[in-house]
């Protein structure tokens, strides 16, 4: 059981990974010409990030799950 946790976490990494580098390229890659474009994409950028922070809160649990199951 604690094999799929594994793998699981490590899919889940890579997503999250993945999901940074789209999200920081996406906003490199837009024009930015208007400061109100600007707070927008930032604003956009911090939800984003804090939803990838919850998703890696996820991985965390998972493998500490996996642990105590391991364990007991």
């Amino acid at each position: 059981m604690f094999m799929e946790i594994a793998i699981a976490a490590i899919g889940i990494g890579i997503v999250l990974m993945v999901g940074y580098l789209v999200v920081a390229q996406v906003k490199a890659a837009l024009p930015t010409v208007d400061a109100n474009v600007t707070a927008a994409l930032n604003s956009t950028q911090a939800t984003v990030f804090a939803g990838f922070g919850l998703l890696a809160v996820g991985i965390i649990v998972l493998a500490a799950f996996g642990l105590i199951n391991v364990f007991k």
